[in-house]
């Protein structure tokens, strides 16, 4: 595992051991690692403008939001306290589609 992956999923724990609404809520979890990315590159959110943000993405400043979702989605299989109320539901529909593929 890299550096970069190991750091992402440290980070995406604290958040979710500290805020539950974010165990379900993926767009609002990435938000809250981005708002943390700006900060540590001194950019104002509310300053910054939607071409200087997509640089920094572009150039691997800001998080990668699939890095961050699997961040959450290993960490939920692997830490049930972590898991939000939709967890479930998530995974009963994940196998009935994979029942009916077959």
């Amino acid at each position: 595992m890299s550096i970069e992956i190991t750091r992402t999923k440290a980070r995406v724990k604290a958040l979710l051991q500290a805020h539950s609404h974010l165990r379900d809520n993926d767009p609002r979890l990435i938000c809250n690692i981005w708002a943390d990315d700006m900060q540590r590159i001194n950019l104002d959110p509310n300053q910054t403008s939607s071409k200087l943000f997509m640089l920094h993405f572009i150039n691997g400043n800001i998080t990668n939001p699939e890095s961050i979702r699997r961040s959450r989605a290993k960490l939920q299989e692997e830490e049930p306290e972590l898991r939000g109320k939709s967890y479930t539901e998530r995974h009963k529909k994940s196998e009935d589609i994979k029942e009916q593929l077959r």
